[in-house]
């Protein structure tokens, strides 16, 4: 159950008076988890959410930035508490993602710490599969399980219901993560029901 805010939370005031910047220079500068893309200029949130629509971790990245690049970074945070003792748990049973996170790299990474992958093909990845001859052995896709995915899209939508989150006041990123976060432990503390470790994803 996972996906990045794709609408773009654009900051309010006025823009960066930084004389110095890094960008001229050819570096690349994303300290304030600011940047244009063909949203406009904002911010994106990525998060991973359990079956509850509640958010587990969350990740900010400015809004060029794809989707795709902090996928292991958001699922490396991820520390569910069991009931009663016992470690917490950091691998989820599965994890359910749009075409966006549909590559090779990601997909390794979900082998290699034994998660479940539902994660549909791009046209292009099957079409390029088809290409080599063969057509070769397509990942494996369970549609019921993917008609769960809403629960991402309907987190986000209780993260979005605290103004300060759908609309960027902060300037500095830490704070806005701050602002994501308090947002985050008011949803947890109307629903704070645990869940079973394996409808965690």
């Amino acid at each position: 159950m996972w996906r990045s805010l794709r609408s773009r939370v654009a900051p309010q005031g006025a823009i960066s008076n930084d004389t110095n910047s890094q960008a001229e220079q050819g570096k690349v500068v994303d300290r304030e988890a600011l940047g244009r893309s063909r949203g406009g200029f904002g911010t994106k949130i990525h998060l991973a959410a359990d079956s509850r629509c509640r958010p587990i971790t969350t990740l900010t990245t400015a809004g060029q930035r794809h989707d795709s690049i902090v996928f292991e970074m958001v699922l490396d945070q991820v520390h569910v508490p069991r009931p009663g003792r016992g470690r917490t748990r950091c691998r989820p049973d599965g994890v359910s993602a749009d075409k966006a996170y549909s590559s090779r790299g990601n997909r390794a990474y979900l082998r290699r710490r034994g998660i479940r992958a539902t994660i549909p093909e791009k046209a292009d990845q099957i079409a390029a599969r088809h290409r080599r001859g063969t057509g070769g052995r397509p990942p494996s896709f369970d549609s019921e399980v993917y008609k769960d995915r809403n629960v991402v899209e309907r987190a986000i939508n209780k993260l979005r219901a605290t103004r300060a989150v759908g609309t960027r006041y902060d300037k500095r990123d830490f704070v806005y993560r701050g602002t994501i976060d308090v947002a985050s432990i008011r949803i947890w503390l109307r629903d704070p029901v645990l869940t079973h470790p394996r409808d965690t994803a």
